[in-house]
């Protein structure tokens, strides 16, 4: 996974997607570029993740820690251009989260990583030269760096589709590569 830009800027779905995997600090550690998240995004994220996760709160317990190690920067608005991009991506994508994901990217000239189909298309429209990536992505070049076992790989995936609600789309490039390893171990090996 090769990354063109000095930052990547985690939108929420991508958030909540590490933290359901249960290796969120090990994810960031791989990524080949400064990761951070807008106050927005760790505003609501860090609630969602401790509303879900009532038994031990590990998923909010790793995602503090990731900011508080240094893998993880928290980003608000530094300029009003931001701040007034911000609101006019607030009405046309309808979401906080997204909305100052896609105005400090763009401002700054950063990557994003989101699933959201309409952020990415909004993304895409504004700002074509800015690179986009995804859970699928970030997860695979996760496994490679890490030598992750398929044991493993397969257990975070499925923790990332019961607890983050996600699996890629039909469309996405990477999901034969996800279904493959999502598949039950015993399963492949019999």
């Amino acid at each position: 996974m090769n990354i063109a830009h000095s930052h990547i800027l985690l939108d929420a779905c991508c958030v909540l997607n590490f933290c359901a995997s249960g290796s969120v600090l090990a994810i960031l550690k791989t990524i080949p570029a400064q990761v951070a998240v807008t106050q927005v995004v760790q505003e609501r994220e860090l609630k969602t993740l401790q509303r879900l996760e009532n038994e031990e709160n590990e998923g909010a317990t790793q995602f503090e820690e990731a900011i508080a190690q240094g893998l993880l920067s928290v980003v608000d608005f530094k300029s009003e251009e931001e701040a007034e991009t911000f609101v006019n991506y607030v009405f046309e994508l309808g979401d906080d989260g997204e909305s100052a994901t896609c105005a400090i990217a763009i401002h700054r000239g950063w990557a994003i990583a989101t699933d959201d189909k309409k952020a990415i298309s909004f993304f895409q429209r504004q700002a074509p030269h800015l690179q986009i990536l995804s859970t699928p992505e970030i997860i695979k070049h996760w496994s490679e760096q890490s030598g992750l076992d398929s044991s493993a790989l397969c257990d975070a995936l499925n923790a990332i589709r019961v607890k983050g609600c996600y699996v890629p789309p039909k469309n996405h490039p990477l999901r034969g590569w996800w279904e493959a390893a999502s598949t039950d171990v015993d399963q492949r090996n019999p």
